[in-house]
């Protein structure tokens, strides 16, 4: 279940960074609420996760997840480039995180 809690907590955080954009782009309530929802909920998963997964672990996951779904969002909803080096430093990231889940 911790795994599955950490999984939920990167999706949040892909949410957050996400609104992030969005509330610079349009400043409104909504991209606030969800900006505000997306980053709370992604702490309250972590702090889930974190009861019985490493702290180092479940954060470099947590943040890898976080970081590669942002990147990856940013592509496919916002134009944001998308050239091979981008794409391998992507997968990299992700490596590292499924690496750490599989020595924890």
């Amino acid at each position: 279940m911790d795994w599955l809690y950490l999984i939920i907590a990167g999706v949040f955080e892909m949410m957050g960074v996400t609104m992030i954009n969005k509330l610079h782009k349009d400043r409104n309530w909504k991209a606030l609420a969800l900006l505000v929802t997306g980053f709370g909920l992604s702490f309250i998963f972590l702090a889930l996760a974190m009861k019985t997964l490493p702290m180092g672990t479940a954060y470099a996951v947590w943040t890898g997840i976080g970081a590669s779904g942002g990147a990856i969002l940013g592509m496919l909803i916002y134009g944001e480039p998308r050239n091979l080096p981008r794409i391998i430093s992507i997968a990299v990231v992700l490596g590292s995180a499924v690496g750490l889940k599989l020595i924890s």
